[in-house]
């Protein structure tokens, strides 16, 4: 009885110096996550950025125009686009607002490459991972946070971005065009549908971070394991392997299986021709052209999900040994 009386003071003053340690694995890995976005703030300040710029220039295309431009012309020329029909008008018109959006996914996924390389290797080059460590969070946890920022974090990031960016581009241009009388604003809200193209992007944004998931993390890995330098260790070995099977066999199977699992996810999640054989434009791509059950249907993307999970296994095993440079 009196054992029991002692603990329940102890174990209070305990929890209440290292509140911490109450907390569960869920409440761990989200302040893992916070404590992501403080340290690299890059991961949502050059997705920011590039997109801040982009749409400086898009205002700047609009009212740097002459009179007789404003009334008639839209980026690219409204005067071209009103004689063509419906078809044919979309591509045009989408074309700025899809640029928005690969060029934001674009710096997210050199963000998330160059955010894997030091994703370890940071905390152990300037010896905060003795601080990290002395905390109740498990390597596992630590491990998952971040893969969980070029997996799930930087995504939203860029579709949250993307989506600002779309609606501001199509209420600024819709302002321009309402003041001559070509009818280009009108155009613009009835054959634009950007709905359909951000629900095309943020279903491109997951098959890619699905399909690049071995990717990051591998780069996890090596940022895990090497001493310096962690980008020629992640290089070095895929070209060492692809060389020595050039010159040993006279192929290049491994040479073709890295390239598919950097550009493959195209292929495998959408179907890019029209049912005539057509390719289609990638500026506006259709929602009856995405294929999500081949594409949950490819073993390559189950393989990839398996092999990045052992590359994270072996990362959570290698920071639990590691110790700092």
């Amino acid at each position: 009885m009196n054992t029991q009386a002692n603990f329940a003071p102890t174990a209070s003053i305990a929890s209440r110096r290292n509140p911490v340690a109450t907390k569960s694995s869920t409440q761990l890995l989200c302040w893992s996550i916070q404590r992501e976005l403080w340290e690299y703030r890059s991961i949502y300040i050059a997705p920011l950025v590039v997109a801040a710029i982009y749409l400086f220039g898009y205002w700047l295309s609009l009212i740097w125009l002459p009179p007789q431009g404003v009334r008639e012309n839209l980026i690219p020329s409204m005067r071209d686009i009103t004689p063509l029909d419906a078809a044919h008008r979309l591509v045009p018109l989408a074309m700025p607002y899809a640029h928005a959006g690969m060029l934001t996914t674009f710096v997210a996924v050199l963000v998330a490459i160059f955010y894997s390389l030091d994703a370890l290797y940071g905390e152990r080059r300037d010896r905060s991972i003795l601080f990290w460590k002395s905390l109740p969070v498990s390597d596992l946890i630590t491990v998952l946070s971040k893969a969980s920022i070029p997996l799930v974090i930087l995504p939203l990031v860029v579709f949250a971005i993307t989506v600002v960016v779309q609606l501001a581009m199509r209420l600024s241009s819709m302002a321009v065009l309402s003041l001559g009388s070509s009818g280009g604003a009108a155009i613009l809200w009835r054959q634009l549908p950007l709905f359909e193209m951000q629900i095309v992007l943020l279903y491109g944004l997951v098959v890619m971070a699905l399909w690049l998931a071995p990717i990051y993390a591998w780069l996890i890995l090596v940022s895990g394991s090497a001493r310096r330098a962690p980008f020629l260790w992640a290089v070095l070995p895929a070209v060492a392997i692809a060389v020595f099977e050039k010159i040993a066999f006279g192929t290049a199977h491994f040479g073709w299986l890295i390239q598919n699992r950097l550009f493959g996810f195209s292929a495998a999640a959408f179907d890019l021709t029209d049912k005539n054989g057509v390719p289609v434009d990638p500026h506006f791509i259709p929602i009856n052209c995405l294929a999500p059950g081949r594409f949950l249907a490819n073993p390559g993307l189950w393989l990839g999900l398996l092999v990045a999970a052992l590359f994270l296994a072996a990362a959570v095993r290698i920071r639990r040994y590691r110790a700092p440079l």
